[in-house]
């Protein structure tokens, strides 16, 4: 039986059906030279010995699924299902899967290469954490995730016992019970083996009693992947259950007790709302990141899951609406989510799939790492070419060390491969620094930078590439000529493009589409024919509709443009003259258009994305159609991810006008600082800085 109907027979509690293992599937390269992390399999089917728990000889596994990954007490535990393909005495051709929990240690202070050498070598193993099978009854064991807390790990799984029933000629499941295993990390032990000594399975059956919950639930499963333990010790495992009805719910199991105690939250998440992935954010507020009939949302509570709301603003990159007529591809789902605090900045990390050329059918796993303000990806850190199905993976950030699990495609079969991200922490690192010492510039030019998410000045590579200073997301330039801290933009489709929420999974800030405040300064430098753009964001409809914009006119005349009407309401610019113009959406329905810090017009009410139907997929300079030509220079482009007061914009342009006496640039100082970081991490190292 497929692993695909498996996790639906275990989800719907449907009777489990004859069949075969999946496709077979190839892991695939990345074109170019994109240099990957060394990954090692851990558990390889049929040559992994994985040992028993009674000590009895080691057998091999025929797949590996569902890794999940913790480190407690000095040792970093990796853990997975292991699957045994069976058929029935009776009929040979009716085939199911038995399957229980492996794991492996390793120590945390352990040299990589030791590991690689012990795996290439032959010489490691997996052992086995929990087994159903029972008096020669085989069991079935789904979606382990673990918590590690001080020296213990807590290891929830649910299980069932597989029987088969011979007169209907197929595999029935029987007798489900979710089970908490609790480890305890020995670091001084000798031998691998005993670096975790595991308890005896806890039934949660004792403990809760899923009739009594108000959504009339009949069983439950982890959802894979790690728990969360929260500020105040608490232990979290997210869960997928199916009530009665056969509905699917998202929802948490917690102990406040060390895990002597285990409560289902009160709450769920709305019905169909699958693959939850949870954190702690700030102390007390868990977020949720789940897979939904119609895309991938975000909910957050803060009464331990008594009640889930929808974290409007929060993991802006993550959430996904699908269009009708074009459903999103359930494979780019969010892989996994942690929290971490790196160099004193607290950060989610979390993988996501995408296409890393276009037109390619390959599938690149990516990091991606946010502050909930500013966003960066990292990767490829590997790639395949199973496009029906996400390979599931794991993250950990313990003991300065940043690893990934994964699924790992080992001919027709799956195994899991372990990396040691140690070139992506250091650009993780090195972006945070870049990060602080412009924050720091900014703030002593009284430059806001709360809600600073992007800057383009001086930096491009290429001619075509605007970099943004922040090292998040860069915009394209078409037939322009560089200038100090920009660009000119002079001939017929001159223009610079911002990408901030292309269509699909892969999209970087989707809060434009809610707020956003643009701040640019600009220089028109001879009266036009006719209309032209400027600035302004633009729908994804393939209309090229401005929902919001600034174009300037013949007559010397500021033009705004709302919802794709413009007009020009009789202020007016001079040739030559330097101005700061921005663009602003506040509550995702009013616009504002504001030159050196004065509103032009007044705010206009325009439909909301929701109600259009589309994103807004970029920010555009000069023609984002490439219509006719311009003659206007675009300076230091600032991107906040809220609406500034008129104080703040006025607190940029005087700080512009301050900076317009000493060098005539922002360059005399941000430049410096980049230089500066330049310097410090080596020449070599500035296409991983500015990698778009």
């Amino acid at each position: 039986m497929s692993r695909h109907l498996f996790h639906s027979a275990v989800l719907l509690l449907l009777v489990a059906l004859c069949g075969t293992s999946g496709a077979a599937h190839a892991e695939g390269t990345v074109a170019g030279n994109v240099q990957m992390p060394q990954w090692v399999t851990l558990f390889l089917p049929g040559k992994t010995p994985v040992v028993p728990r009674d000590g009895f000889a080691s057998k091999m596994r025929d797949w590996f699924f569902l890794p999940s990954i913790v480190s407690a007490g000095g040792v970093m535990v990796t853990l997975a299902e292991g699957q045994i393909e069976l058929q029935s005495s009776d009929d040979a051709a009716c085939k199911t899967n038995s399957s229980d929990i492996v794991a492996g240690y390793i120590h945390s202070a352990e040299p990589w290469s030791s590991l690689v050498g012990e795996v290439n070598n032959g010489e490691w193993k997996a052992y086995t954490v929990f087994s159903r099978d029972k008096e020669g009854r085989p069991g079935l064991v789904a979606f382990p995730a673990a918590i590690a807390k001080g020296n213990n790990v807590f290891l929830l799984v649910g299980s069932y016992e597989l029987t088969y029933e011979a007169a209907k000629k197929h595999w029935a499941l029987a007798n489900w019970e979710a089970y908490v295993v609790v480890g305890e990390a020995k670091r001084s032990a000798r031998n691998r083996s005993e670096l975790i000594n595991w308890g005896k399975p806890i039934p949660l059956s004792e403990q809760i009693s899923l009739a009594t919950h108000k959504s009339d639930l009949k069983d439950f499963f982890g959802s894979g992947h790690s728990g969360v333990l929260m500020e105040d010790g608490t232990l979290v495992f997210s869960l997928m259950a199916t009530s009665r009805n056969d509905e699917i719910f998202s929802m948490i199991l917690y102990s406040s007790n060390n895990g002597n105690k285990w409560m289902l939250s009160a709450g769920t998440a709305p019905a169909k709302c699958i693959h939850p992935r949870i954190t702690e954010w700030e102390k007390g507020k868990l977020l949720m990141v789940a897979q939904c009939g119609n895309g991938q949302n975000v909910y957050e509570s803060r009464d331990m899951g008594g009640k889930w709301t929808e974290a409007v603003g929060t993991l802006p990159g993550v959430w996904f609406k699908s269009r009708p007529r074009a459903p999103w591809d359930k494979s780019l789902r969010v892989g996994d989510l942690i929290t971490a605090t790196i160099e004193g900045k607290k950060l989610m990390l979390y993988t996501r799939q995408g296409h890393p050329f276009w037109g390619t059918e390959a599938k690149a796993l990516y990091l991606w790492v946010t502050d909930n303000s500013r966003t960066f990806h990292l990767g490829p850190l590997s790639t395949d070419h199973a496009v029906d199905e996400t390979l599931e993976n794991a993250l950990l950030y313990s003991d300065g060390a940043l690893h990934l699990s994964r699924e790992s495609i080992v001919g027709t079969r799956r195994g899991i491969s372990l990396a040691r991200l140690t070139e992506e922490l250091k650009t993780i690192k090195s972006t945070l620094s870049t990060w602080a010492r412009l924050d720091a510039f900014f703030s002593k030019s009284s430059i806001p930078t709360a809600g600073l998410v992007g800057f383009l000045s001086d930096t491009s590579s290429g001619g075509d590439t605007w970099i943004d200073e922040y090292r998040c997301v860069n915009a394209t330039v078409t037939k322009a000529a560089k200038v100090k801290n920009g660009f000119k933009f002079t001939a017929p489709g001159s223009r610079a493009m911002w990408s901030m929420s292309r269509w699909g999974p892969n999209k970087q800030y989707g809060f434009v589409n809610h707020r956003f405040t643009l701040v640019a300064t600009v220089t028109i430098h001879q009266v036009p024919k006719g209309s032209t753009p400027l600035l302004g964001a633009g729908l994804g409809d393939g209309a090229g509709k401005k929902i919001i914009g600034l174009s300037y006119g013949m007559n010397k005349k500021w033009e705004k443009v709302f919802n794709g009407t413009k007009t020009a309401p009789g202020s007016t610019w001079e040739p030559g003259r330097e101005y700061q113009v921005a663009l602003m959406l506040q509550e995702g329905n009013k616009g504002s258009v504001y030159v050196d810090g004065v509103i032009v017009g007044s705010p206009e009410t325009i439909p909301t994305l929701e109600t259009q139907g589309f994103e807004i997929p970029q920010f555009y300079v000069g023609s984002d159609e490439g219509g006719s030509g311009s003659d206007v220079t675009v300076t230091n482009v600032f991107l906040y991810d809220r609406p500034l007061s008129v104080g703040e914009l006025k607190l940029v342009r005087k700080s512009d006008a301050k900076k317009g006496k000493g060098d005539g640039s922002m360059r005399g100082g941000v430049s410096r600082v980049l230089l500066l970081l330049l310097l410090l991490l080596g020449l070599c190292g500035f296409s991983a800085l500015y990698g778009a």
